[in-house]
């Protein structure tokens, strides 16, 4: 739950309406992912609509800020600005993403009853290098064929490593890397078969690195039109998987699936979101239709777009908010929460693994959801003045990667 380093450091308008924006939306994933891992399950009624929304899109959201983030760290700079060796080019950024790798093992192997998703991100960070070099045209292509293309690869090579319908859906831990079977195994879940794997989760990178490279969002009619075009992706991608399982068949064509290829997933309530859940970012591959549908981490082509979606609309709203002065009020504490978002998520899988493990009521979610910000916002304001004010763990992960200059 980090993103890039911050492109930066002022304190005038601009950031205040561009960087201070993605980290309120940022916050508000945090919130999001606080939801789905201490609230009450998803119901789709009452206050459970809050839930049903947060599940599955925080952490498409979350990645999709990281490559809108990379984005904005990479603006203004040349090619010819960018170190020429490979160590001062690289060495940054393969300590940055082996510390956050580092991190995600050792957390999942705490059981905190939630499914780690750090050392998937240093992989997405790693990926990420060779796509800033490219123009933003062709990047933005490359994004759009990446939607299709990731789900689609998921599902034509699952049944390849053996898991046509079951097996997927795990994050890597540490102990499994103490033999060669255990790296192949960790290599695959974090290539395809685990619980974000980049084959699906990718794309959302991408297409948050080409919107940070078209969308201005210093500029209000940009932001407006994020926010319109964001809302109509999510109602096109959302809307067409509704028609394709719901008017044409394909929730039938699925249940029948289910009976013969999923038959442990008859007793659910909901047996098409039993076996997603079971499968996490990996999409099934006993039938073409589980392409059509867009349930909390299916991660096919539709969910991409209405998450992505989401993701456009909720940044150019806070854009639009925060270049009034109410509004940037209003959006503080999701600001300070989501610029310290990598010590909130590893602070919350610790209490996770200890005190509050297996909480699931309104009362926990109220707790972390009343907590967190007010903690941040308090951090910030104390360390107002020292490069501590982002956040205990951004601070070590900025001094690990950039040394003496990060102070």
């Amino acid at each position: 739950m980090t993103g890039a380093p911050a492109a930066g450091t002022g304190t005038g308008a601009g950031r205040v309406g561009r960087l201070a924006a993605v980290d309120a939306v940022r916050g508000l994933a945090v919130l999001g992912m606080f939801a789905v891992h201490v609230g009450p399950g998803p119901r789709p009624e009452g206050a459970g609509f809050l839930i049903v929304a947060a599940d599955g899109r925080a952490p498409a959201l979350f990645t999709l800020l990281a490559g809108f983030s990379l984005a904005l760290a990479q603006r203004g700079r040349s090619p010819d600005q960018q170190p020429a060796d490979w160590a001062r080019r690289y060495r940054p950024l393969v300590i940055r993403c082996a510390i956050l790798a580092g991190l995600g093992l050792v957390l999942a192997s705490l059981w905190p009853g939630i499914l780690v998703i750090l050392a998937f991100f240093a992989v997405y960070f790693l990926a990420a290098e060779p796509f800033t070099r490219l123009s933003a045209p062709v990047l933005t292509a490359v994004a759009g064929g990446s939607v299709a293309a990731g789900p689609l690869l998921s599902f034509l090579l699952g049944p390849v490593f053996g898991y046509e319908d079951s097996g997927r859906g795990a994050v890597p831990e540490l102990g499994a890397l103490a033999g060669w079977e255990g790296l192949g195994r960790t290599l695959c879940e974090l290539l395809l078969t685990g619980a974000y794997p980049l084959a699906t989760y990718f794309p959302y990178v991408l297409v948050g690195l080409a919107l940070g490279r078209l969308c201005d969002l210093r500029e209000g009619r940009v932001a407006r039109r994020m926010a319109a075009w964001g809302a109509a992706a999510a109602a096109s991608g959302y809307g067409a998987a509704w028609a394709a399982t719901h008017v044409l068949g394909g929730r039938q064509r699925l249940l029948d699936v289910i009976a013969a290829r999923h038959p442990e997933a008859l007793g659910a309530a909901d047996p098409v979101r039993e076996v997603l859940r079971g499968q996490f970012g990996a999409v099934p591959s006993t039938s073409w239709d589980w392409l059509l549908v867009a349930d909390p981490y299916s991660q096919t082509p539709l969910e991409t777009v209405g998450n992505a979606g989401v993701g456009c609309a909720l940044i150019g709203l806070f854009a639009l908010a925060a270049r009034e002065r109410a509004g940037a009020r209003l959006l503080r504490p999701l600001t300070a929460l989501g610029a310290m978002a990598l010590s909130a998520y590893v602070l919350h899988a610790l209490v996770l693994a200890g005190p509050a493990h297996g909480a699931a009521s309104w009362g926990a979610l109220a707790g972390f959801a009343g907590v967190a910000p007010a903690a941040a916002w308090a951090w910030q304001r104390h360390w107002a003045d020292s490069p501590l004010h982002r956040g205990p763990l951004e601070h070590l992960l900025r001094l690990a990667t950039r040394g003496r200059r990060a102070a």
